[in-house]
């Protein structure tokens, strides 16, 4: 069915005038759709990943390896979910150029188009993750959209940090949990 702004009412769940693109840490949790157990099973408080599950670990690893201005922290693979402490550390803009436009100038001083993404939003991450998961899966495992808080302190970060390290441990208590 075609987009009817009649009938869909979709609101961004980002906030207003937040420029996602900019340095900072990011709490992001991805669910599975109808938050099906995709990604493995929780035994004895450790999550052990199937084949699906590890192929989102290697997607997640490969993506600070494609993305220079992102380093991945803290992350978990749930069996329906994804939790993950991302930073976004050089500072772009969202058409991807840096301020001193060091991505964008070769050697010879000549203007040229980047090699990676033109986008360095955490969208853009999201975005390409999302879809090399599902090309190597063959399915999109994902529903749409995902979650993202904006860790604005150390006290922050490690409470984020804590959650993550110990979300197979606390698996029945978590609010992604749905027994299959």
């Amino acid at each position: 069915m075609p987009y009817n702004p009649t009938i869909h009412h979709r609101q961004s769940i980002r906030l207003k005038e937040y420029d996602y693109s900019q340095a900072g840490m990011y709490f992001v949790t991805i669910c599975v759709q109808n938050r099906e157990h995709l990604f493995g099973k929780i035994i004895n408080g450790e999550m052990m990943l199937n084949e699906a599950g590890k192929i989102v670990c290697e997607e997640w690893i490969k993506s600070a390896e494609i993305r220079r201005e992102i380093e991945i922290h803290e992350y978990i693979i749930m069996p329906n979910h994804f939790h993950a402490i991302v930073e976004i550390v050089s500072t772009v803009g969202a058409n991807g150029i840096r301020p001193d436009n060091s991505d964008n100038v070769g050697n010879s001083g000549e203007c040229h188009s980047p090699l990676r993404s033109p986008s360095k939003t955490l969208g853009a991450l999201i975005r390409g993750f999302k879809s090399s998961v599902t090309k190597r899966l063959g399915f999109s495992p994902w529903q749409r959209n995902y979650y993202e808080q904006i860790i604005r302190n150390d006290q922050s970060h490690q409470d984020v940090e804590n959650y993550i390290i110990n979300n197979p441990m606390n698996w029945k208590d978590d609010p992604y949990y749905e027994q299959f």
